[in-house]
């Protein structure tokens, strides 16, 4: 924090000085203070320190650091030789990966960060030589602990960095990547491969959730024709239909300040002629004005009322029969195809296509459902109180606005304070509910929501990526810690494999990485 920097286009002078006010005894507390809540596992401390004076969470760390070494010279902790070596030759590793991983740094920014703190080595070259040493020591596939199965549901998709494709399978329950795989070509080949190396990692497929790439289709059929295959009711229908409620109301209000002008238009008429013209003008814009209104309002009704047919459950709870919920959005898009648009009947029938499909979830509900009936010692009238509050409780989660969501949690609350009416009901029947409910998966929304957090690490690498990078990626994804939402204090191995992680992510990848090549950390520096 000392060190003096300056460059062409700065001003003369000290850019980084040493803080006068940070005191040595302030110094000590911070240090002392995030040594205890790394070894309490008091998660958030580092962040407030930081905060509170100002400083980095780097610095925060060095600190913490440099008071462990001195607590072990002056106090004798139980630290040996050995552990105090290793420590030191992980930590400016350490450094790195953080700012990489939890940071999203760039190599440039990484460099300067770890030259402004006197690391070890902060050199661009340096950096990303060790980056892909150390992603090509970790696994591309998730690693189950020895002899474990798990039974997932596969949500699969596509992303791209520039024009390398890359493939990525999700379980939507515990949020971990089950495989993240760079290849050369999305074909149906290379997908089944990719399945593959999941199935021999010990995670079996209870069913698929995909979008409707053509590729995710035959390998389906090929590779896993078996599984029960649901499109991804977001692509099938908001992503196709849902933009023409926008357009049909642009439409609406486009026609209506015509009708507005032309209105103008006639009232500044002063001839009998110019009046007639002007008036059958009007008229014709009033008829444009009345059928552009009328179009948006029976597409709202329509598409309003195939979305509420996606929904499991009634207004009463009770689950939906899947064959008229698809004989009710059969005849909404038999309308919608009347309402005169050729564009608008093109991705009718785009939905149309998907739509033998596009309510397989149906029977997975039902299974659930049935199973639940048996497993609960509730009356049916609170069972449905409770599949209700679930439904009320995902709503929230998917909500757009502010008002949405407090409406869908206030429905939540008051179906909960129905269920709880019955003296059998128990916050742990209401969890296991829910935990239940959430195993039937509709759409790839949480692979794509993976997918938005991989996006910055592309970005930063101007999406010149290789399999190491994207490796380094998952780990850190599947090891990290949640700080907020429903899987708070909660890491998606934990999730997966239902084991309680004792480490840091960072420590685990340190340890994974010397389990695989044990000098690696001494011989790199």
């Amino acid at each position: 924090m000392h060190q003096r920097h300056s460059s062409s286009t700065s001003c003369p002078g000290p850019k980084f000085i040493r803080r006068a006010d940070l005191s040595p005894v302030i110094r000590l507390y911070i240090g002392v203070s995030a040594v205890l809540a790394q070894q309490q596992k008091q998660w958030g401390v580092i962040t407030q320190l930081a905060r509170e004076y100002l400083i980095s969470r780097t610095f925060v760390y060095l600190l913490a650091f440099q008071v462990e070494q001195a607590g072990n010279a002056l106090f004798g902790l139980p630290c040996d030789d050995a552990s105090l070596r290793q420590k030191e030759a992980r930590l400016p590793y350490a450094y790195a990966l953080s700012l990489r991983l939890e940071g999203r740094c760039s190599l440039n920014a990484i460099s300067t960060i770890m030259a402004r703190f006197g690391l070890a080595w902060s050199s661009v070259g340096k950096l990303s030589q060790t980056f892909h040493a150390i992603g090509e020591l970790l696994p591309t596939t998730i690693v189950l602990p020895s002899g474990m199965l798990r039974l997932v549901v596969f949500a699969s998709d596509e992303l791209f960095a520039g024009t390398q494709p890359i493939l990525i399978t999700v379980d939507p329950q515990s949020s971990a990547i089950l495989r993240l795989e760079l290849v050369t070509q999305r074909d149906w080949a290379a997908w089944a491969n990719h399945w593959e190396c999941v199935y021999d990692n010990g995670c079996q497929a209870a069913y698929l959730v995909c979008d409707g790439g053509q590729a995710l289709a035959k390998a389906h059929k090929t590779a896993l024709a078996d599984l029960l295959r649901q499109p991804d009711t977001y692509h099938a229908l908001a992503h196709v239909l849902g933009p023409w409620e926008h357009r049909l109301e642009t439409q609406a209000y486009a026609a209506i300040t015509a009708e507005y002008k032309r209105l103008k238009a006639l009232e500044a008429a002063r001839s009998e002629a110019v009046f007639t013209t002007r008036l059958e003008r009007y008229e014709a814009a009033c008829r444009q004005a009345d059928d552009a209104i009328a179009r948006y309002d029976q597409f709202v009704y329509l598409y309003r009322g195939i979305q509420v047919q996606l929904h499991m459950f009634d207004a009463t709870g009770h689950l939906r029969d899947r064959a008229l919920a698809e004989a009710e959005i059969a005849t909404a898009l038999e309308l919608l195809d009347t309402l005169g648009n050729a564009s608008l009947s093109k991705a009718v029938a785009k939905t149309r296509r998907t739509l033998p499909d596009l309510l397989a979830y149906f029977e997975v509900a039902k299974t659930v459902v049935i199973a639940l009936i048996r497993e609960l010692p509730v009356s049916p009238v609170t069972f449905r109180h409770l599949c209700l509050a679930h439904h009320w409780h995902k709503r929230a989660i998917t909500a757009k606005t502010p008002e949405t969501r407090r409406f869908c949690e206030a429905a939540e609350r008051q179906c909960l304070a129905q269920a709880a009416l019955d003296p059998l009901t128990t916050k742990a029947i209401v969890a296991h509910v829910y935990e239940r409910l959430d195993q039937v998966v509709q759409s790839s929304s949480l692979v794509e929501c993976v997918n938005s957090i991989l996006r910055p690490y592309l970005t930063t690498t101007r999406n010149h990526v290789n399999q190491a990078f994207l490796n380094l990626i998952m780990f850190y994804h599947n090891h990290r810690r949640y700080r907020a939402g429903k899987r708070a204090g909660h890491t998606p191995m934990e999730g997966l494999t239902g084991q309680p992680q004792q480490a840091d992510w960072l420590e685990l990848l340190c340890d994974e990485v010397e389990q695989k090549q044990p000098d690696f950390f001494a011989s790199s520096r």
